[in-house]
């Protein structure tokens, strides 16, 4: 089934909390965890106040990554049970009908045209972008997303982190990495450079939250820039989504990616909750921006 979207134009306030908890059935002696978790200010959206702590310890320090995103290590030795990950925050966004500027960092749109193995395209999807020559590459791509929307259902747990967009398409079933990496894939064998964005978004009211982050693709296009596309809902994206993280693929871009020396079993839990903020709380959030600074 299709995850609606509010599509309408204007301006958000948006208030977002994602927690993830590992927990590791026999302890960890070492865990080592890289944080893709702070969302970063352009002309699409701006962040009026974000925070990350784990186990209830704030991350101070911040980095860009060659691509311009915000990162942070976070590392640990010695004996633990768990480790809990909380994100919060408001971010305002705006109507651009899905084009991306006022990045902090340009990259070379050639650097997204590279397969990875999430990626790689076969025959099945490169037909998929066998579009007539005479139309236009933002053309091509509504079309292409289009395409993907209807040919693979939106199926929970029909795929895994390591299916791969081949994979997805020949299935007919996946998720949204599954529909972000068909389109990505399709859209580079077409020589149109597209990446992989992890984010959050805003369902309909009348829409069940999945309580999980979004993911969707963007794609260069001559003379205008990047532009989002989300081809789980077949839309270019709007004011309800929240950009986080880029990478050529969603193991590149995920929010979180590390290493632990543990023994027995390791289980994750994701919870994310978003919701559009009062003025009040968007007051509030502004107060608690200005303290930090």
């Amino acid at each position: 089934m299709r995850k609606p979207t509010t599509s309408e134009a204007g301006n958000r306030r948006l208030l977002i909390r994602h927690q993830t908890l590992y927990m590791y059935g026999a302890g960890a002696s070492h865990v080592a965890l890289l944080l893709k978790l702070r969302p970063c200010t352009h002309d699409s959206q701006k962040v009026v106040h974000w925070s990350v702590e784990v186990n209830d310890e704030t991350v101070q320090h911040w980095n860009p990554n060659g691509y311009g995103d915000a990162e942070a290590l976070w590392v640990h030795h010695g004996h633990m049970d768990m480790v809990k990950i909380v994100a919060t925050g408001l971010v305002e966004t705006q109507d651009r009908a899905g084009v991306v500027t006022g990045l902090p960092r340009h990259v070379d749109p050639a650097v997204f045209l590279r397969d990875t193995p999430l990626t790689k395209a076969n025959s099945d999807i490169r037909a998929l972008v066998a579009l007539p020559s005479q139309e236009g590459d933002l053309a091509r791509l509504h079309m292409l997303s289009d395409m993907v929307y209807k040919a693979v259902t939106y199926s929970t747990g029909a795929t895994s982190a390591a299916s791969t967009a081949a994979e997805a398409l020949a299935q007919g079933s996946g998720v949204c990495q599954d529909h972000a990496h068909i389109f990505i894939s399709a859209a580079r064998s077409a020589g149109m450079p597209a990446r992989y964005v992890t984010g959050y978004l805003l369902a309909n009211e009348d829409a069940e939250a999945l309580h999980e982050t979004h993911g969707w693709a963007e794609a260069f296009v001559s003379g205008l820039g990047w532009v989002g596309f989300d081809p789980s809902n077949g839309v270019c994206v709007t004011p309800n989504y929240v950009r986080l993280a880029i990478g050529t693929d969603a193991h590149d871009a995920a929010p979180v990616r590390g290493s632990v020396t543990a023994a027995g079993e390791i289980s994750i839990d994701a919870d994310v909750r978003i919701a559009q903020a009062s003025e009040d709380e968007t007051e509030q959030a502004q107060q608690q921006q200005q303290q930090q600074q």
